[in-house]
């Protein structure tokens, strides 16, 4: 009983306003739930469109409640490090860059009520002009200063080639517990300047925030291609691969359900206690390198019919002294906040965290954070194996002489062990 009052009070906490400097994809608004970012077709890749193509961004998300809110949405140009650029909207939206959400449907069959929000872009109110990356805020018709949600995504113009490969033969250790990435960019026909000075280089694993890389200066340059070779910041900690359950069904356990209970007014998801793998052997297993997908076992209208689970997670472990403890993936947007972190139960000896989440196959990491840091470690928990699957996207910014702006010239995907 106690858990169930205590997560009934977290749920209807007032709305929170997003900080000035944050520009996170996450919500700050409790009501507000399951915050999907996808290309049409490519639900499985990054959020990146193609300037001047015909990719269709598709932004979704829940409002807990019995009937529609009135909302509405806005575009920021930001740099190539998501802070916003010194551009006016009508430099980079062709049309008012204010949208109304009129496309919602309320859920049918659930114990939970809620409105399901589709955001499609472009349409016909907003189109974006120029390459970059894109934050959108989702806000109230009357309180337009006060963001309850925003997302991440980038448009790229495909104007650089970019060859990559990741090995586990990197300059500290072989076959160990790192990986290393070595990668080319051609930019033959993006015009750039200076090779040597204008272009920006992001790399990110599996969408992780917190160990992201920011190259400013290549190697090496021949002719129009420049070579990231042999550089420290590209040795990456290998990981492990993500851990997965399903909730698909509210009648019986899914994959890493032990059971499924219903106390008014929460269905409840416990899953299996998880074990710590660091140092244990290397076990293989497919995923989606910790994205999610909405899934009601039997409904074809997921989005409207899937209910919504309070899922408890529990680590068998002792107290990691100077470690804070995160559930990583997109199930938390990628965030170190207080609704991913696990608290220590000393009765049990295990970590434990509860979250709401809507029925489907879900990814998760455990993450551990130093005290007092933003960057945390797969070696505590998960441990770092070489043979991991990770996926590594690739980011090509350019800023010319003069300019106010990143152009994001190009972007890829690659994949260590394939």
């Amino acid at each position: 009983m106690w858990r169930l009052l205590t997560l009934t009070l977290l749920y209807v906490m007032p709305t929170i306003t997003a900080w000035a400097a944050d520009t996170k994809t996450g919500i700050f608004d409790s009501r507000f739930r399951t915050l999907q970012i996808e290309l049409e077709g490519r639900d499985m890749l990054p959020a990146v469109m193609t300037l001047g193509g015909n990719d269709t961004l598709v932004i979704s998300f829940d409002e807990l409640a019995e009937d529609h809110s009135y909302l509405r949405y806005s575009l920021t140009h930001c740099d190539a490090s998501w802070h916003p650029s010194a551009l006016v909207y009508s430099e980079y939206i062709d049309g008012f860059n204010e949208g109304a959400i009129t496309d919602f449907e309320l859920s049918e069959a659930t114990t939970m009520h809620y409105v399901h929000y589709r955001i499609v872009i472009p349409d016909d109110d907003i189109r974006i002009k120029l390459s970059g990356n894109y934050l959108l805020k989702v806000y109230r018709e009357e309180d337009p200063d006060k963001t309850l949600l925003q997302a991440r995504f980038s448009v790229s113009e495909n104007s650089v080639g970019i060859a990559a490969e990741v090995t586990s033969r990197t300059d500290i250790d072989t076959n160990d517990r790192h990986q290393q990435l070595m990668l080319a960019v051609d930019v033959g026909r993006a015009r750039v300047n200076d090779i040597y000075s204008d272009l920006k280089i992001e790399i990110s694993q599996n969408g992780r925030l917190d160990n992201t890389v920011m190259l400013t200066a290549p190697q090496r340059v021949s002719g129009g291609k420049a070579y990231y070779e042999h550089i420290r910041q590209l040795i990456f900690p290998a990981g492990n691969e993500y851990r997965r359950f399903e909730i698909s069904s509210v009648t019986y356990p899914g994959m890493n359900v032990a059971g499924i209970t219903y106390s008014d007014p929460y269905y409840h998801a416990d899953l299996y206690t998880d074990a710590v793998r660091a140092g244990r052997p290397y076990a293989y297993d497919m995923t989606q390198h910790g994205r999610y997908k909405i899934r009601e076992y039997n409904s074809s209208e997921s989005d409207i019919q899937a209910d919504y689970m309070l899922t408890h997670f529990s680590l068998d472990s002792q107290r990691m002294t100077g470690y804070d403890i995160y559930i990583d993936g997109d199930l938390g947007y990628r965030r170190f906040s207080p609704e991913t972190k696990m608290h220590y139960n000393d009765e049990l000896s295990r970590y434990k965290a509860v979250m709401l989440l809507k029925q489907g196959a879900y990814n998760y990491s455990y993450i551990a954070v130093p005290s007092g840091s933003d960057r945390g470690f797969t070696s505590v928990v998960e441990g770092d194996f070489y043979q991991t699957v990770n996926e590594y996207t690739i980011k090509v910014y350019y800023r010319a002489p003069g300019s106010r702006y990143d152009r994001l010239l190009g972007v890829t995907t690659i994949f260590s062990g394939k």
